[in-house]
């Protein structure tokens, strides 16, 4: 027998009910609807509530000091031409790898000008020179300039002797290449090719390719011819010292200095670093042509043998860098000049100011891809120490990099 009835249990609400009540309150708070108007359509009408909340995220505050992003306002500039520097200053805003050139710019500008110390104007006939000055003894900021043998072979040459001519740096770091491509354009020309040029066809043609640039073989035959008497004087020179108080010990940029002084030729970088006793230092002497050389003139001068010693040099760099009282380096690709002026700044427990351009990146450890905050773990670049690596190919931004600091007029 029945006694009495049990009433059905409420059904569960579900989550997506619950967002669709709230969103017909909301609906029917904000609307004027017609009194027809069903739930069904209600619903409809709005949003998701949690993809409203996951699109419309509120932001925290935009921290004090943030920089707007800002591109080059070309209208600024109407009715004249804009100046290399104006076009470097305007991209520091711009993002991206324009704003690591702005930066690269500024790091340099604060190599040779530095505000947090004395400053000396010095006034020349190419222009304001900025001078970073030690109060106490007057010295500037050394300034390590690497670069790799490409950019010699390339037409970036002529800025990189320009920096040599008027004294803007303090030391050079390059290779086997950086030092012959040097000297063999004082002898004959490099000229533009194509990278798609087949080697095959290049080598049944005596050329060497140097991405689109093409050197023929001629040239090295004619730099033999040149270098190898000096060659002959530089042994000789050896062996006549060896029982004297002061024996002849070659090094490597000894013998680049040496070279310059020769080739007499105000084109060539190494005449202006012998000129202006800037030493460049080449640790890999012997890996390009000038190893070549070095290799047929062993054979030409025996049982006597040209003796270049590398020690000698790596004391004479890492003094350089120990005894700086403010150091900077600014390394055009990777490799080998990129690393001995970074270990050099090392001995002093890093640079102050580092700018590095090249095309590397980090993923396979290589030194060439590592961020400066990577040397900054080896004590290479200081802690508090200004740095940027700007991405790029070094012809295109450095000739601009250069025209907004060291060439600009102040």
């Amino acid at each position: 027998m029945i006694t009495g009835s049990r009433k059905s249990p409420r059904p569960k609400v579900t989550p997506v009910q619950v967002d669709g009540r709230r969103r017909i309150a909301r609906i029917l708070r904000t609307h004027a609807l017609p009194a027809n108007t069903n739930a069904y359509t209600l619903f409809n009408m709005a949003a998701p509530t949690g993809a409203q909340d996951a699109v419309l995220k509120p932001s925290d505050p935009v921290p004090e000091g943030a920089v707007p992003v800002v591109g080059l306002d070309f209208d600024k500039f109407a009715g004249r031409n804009i100046t290399a520097a104006e076009m470097v200053e305007s991209m520091t805003n711009m993002g991206f790898q324009a704003t690591s050139v702005g930066q690269a710019a500024q790091i340099i500008n604060g190599m040779v000008n530095d505000s947090r110390r004395c400053i000396k104007w010095q006034f020349t006939n190419h222009g304001q020179q900025r001078e970073w000055r030690d109060e106490e003894t007057g010295q500037g900021t050394t300034i390590f300039l690497g670069y790799t043998s490409n950019l010699i072979s390339s037409g970036l040459r002529e800025t990189l002797r320009w920096l040599v001519q008027h004294k803007h740096v303090s030391a050079i770091v390059t290779t086997a290449g950086g030092v012959e491509e040097d000297f063999i354009k004082c002898l004959a020309p490099t000229y533009l090719g194509s990278f798609s040029t087949a080697g095959a066809s290049l080598r049944a043609k005596g050329m060497n390719r140097i991405g689109n640039l093409v050197v023929p073989n001629s040239n090295y035959c004619a730099f033999e011819d040149w270098v190898v008497p000096i060659f002959d004087k530089m042994l000789e020179e050896q062996e006549a010292s060896k029982d004297t108080e002061e024996p002849i010990n070659w090094t490597p940029s000894k013998m680049i200095n040496r070279l310059g002084k020769e080739i007499n030729d105000e084109r060539s970088v190494y005449y202006w670093a012998w000129k202006n006793d800037i030493p460049v230092f080449c640790p890999a002497l012997t890996d390009g042509s000038l190893g070549d050389m070095l290799y047929f003139h062993t054979f030409k001068a025996s049982p006597l043998q040209l003796r270049v010693d590398i020690v000698e040099d790596i004391r004479k760099i890492n003094t350089i860098a120990v005894r700086a009282k403010r150091a900077g380096m600014i390394i055009l690709g990777g490799g080998i000049v990129k690393h001995h002026i970074a270990n050099a700044c090392l001995m002093r427990n890093g640079a102050e100011s580092a700018v590095i351009i090249n095309t590397a990146n980090e993923f396979d450890g290589s030194d060439a891809g590592a961020r400066p905050d990577e040397a900054v773990s080896w004590g290479k670049i200081k802690v508090d120490g200004d740095s940027v690596k700007v991405y790029a190919e070094a012809t295109v931004v450095f000739p601009l990099i250069v025209a907004s600091t060291f060439a600009k007029v102040a």
